[in-house]
């Protein structure tokens, strides 16, 4: 239903949120949702995550998505947000099949969305990508989250309940930058040889995350990204201007092979531009942070 606000009008639920998964952008989720009056659950398991979530006013329910026998299921007619990661090795993910596995058939949730990875396009050397581009994905942690897209899909069409996936780069924002590795002196793959990354400012995550739960917006997958994609080695010189110290050294793709690290190295041998035309068109998004500068600005700020 429509609460009639002092400027606008915003949906109010009567429906209870459930996060899965609920760290960074699951609590700027959560206070979203709170906001509008709804209440919030979110899956914990161990009593420090508990006592967290409780204290900023988020119902708990104790469970561990690797031990389902256990597992407490969301209520009916809830809105999920699947944010947990899949494990950490191999190229599938049994979280979410143990998620949905504990989800009674006569007791099923209004709404599913889940956070995936622009990754399961793969390399495709800097050509944009819509919905509809083939998955290809080229590394395991893509493989692990195009194996959640499809076991959630698999379940949706089973179950009928609409599913939304959505397709997200890399996540900046206070408390998201690249801090240590800037700081530490560490070289970075050169601009003449970096290749097209994408990103996307956590607020902004968390409000396409609250506008795609709700109940009139299309289900489907969607790609998220502030449709200006960049190069990562932009992005760390822009993170060194911010901090005030000096811009890291820049050194070829045979060096970087040989000084970075295995998982950076992972994210700069891909290439895409994510295009994000049918979000700002079927979900109706206006992004705060649309440009890195802008998104960087609110990072000094906050």
């Amino acid at each position: 239903m429509l609460f009639e606000g002092g400027y606008t009008s915003v949906e109010v639920y009567v429906s209870p949120i459930y996060i899965i998964g609920c760290g960074d952008i699951g609590l700027r989720v959560a206070s979203r949702w709170q906001a509008r009056g709804a209440s919030v659950h979110a899956l914990a398991r161990s009593a420090a995550s508990t006592t967290a979530l409780q204290a900023r006013g988020i119902a708990v329910l104790n469970g561990d998505l690797d031990q389902p026998e256990n597992l407490p299921p969301p209520a009916a007619h809830s809105i999920v947000y699947f944010f947990a990661p899949p494990p950490p090795r191999g190229v599938t993910d049994p979280r979410m099949r143990n998620f949905l596995d504990a989800i009674p058939n006569d007791s099923l949730p209004e709404r599913v969305v889940y956070i995936s990875t622009s990754g399961v396009y793969g390399d495709v050397r800097g050509a944009w990508v819509t919905e509809d581009a083939p998955v290809n994905p080229t590394v395991d942690r893509s493989r692990r989250r195009l194996d959640a897209e499809q076991t959630l899909q698999t379940w949706a069409g089973c179950t009928g309940v609409p599913v939304v996936i959505l397709r997200v780069p890399g996540i900046y924002g206070p408390g998201r930058l690249p801090v240590e590795i800037v700081k530490s002196g560490r070289p970075i793959l050169s601009e003449a040889e970096s290749l097209y990354t994408n990103r996307i400012h956590a607020d902004d995550l968390a409000n396409i995350c609250v506008v795609a739960g709700e109940s009139h917006r299309p289900p489907g997958i969607y790609n998220v990204s502030d449709g200006h994609p960049g190069s990562m080695a932009q992005y760390f010189k822009a993170v060194a201007d911010l901090l005030g110290v000096p811009r890291p050294s820049e050194v070829g793709m045979d060096e970087a092979k040989r000084v970075l690290s295995a998982e950076l190295m992972s994210y700069l041998t891909e290439s895409r531009r994510v295009d994000n035309s049918k979000m700002l068109r079927d979900l109706g998004v206006v992004l705060q942070f649309p440009t890195l500068v802008e998104g960087l600005r609110n990072c000094r700020e906050a």
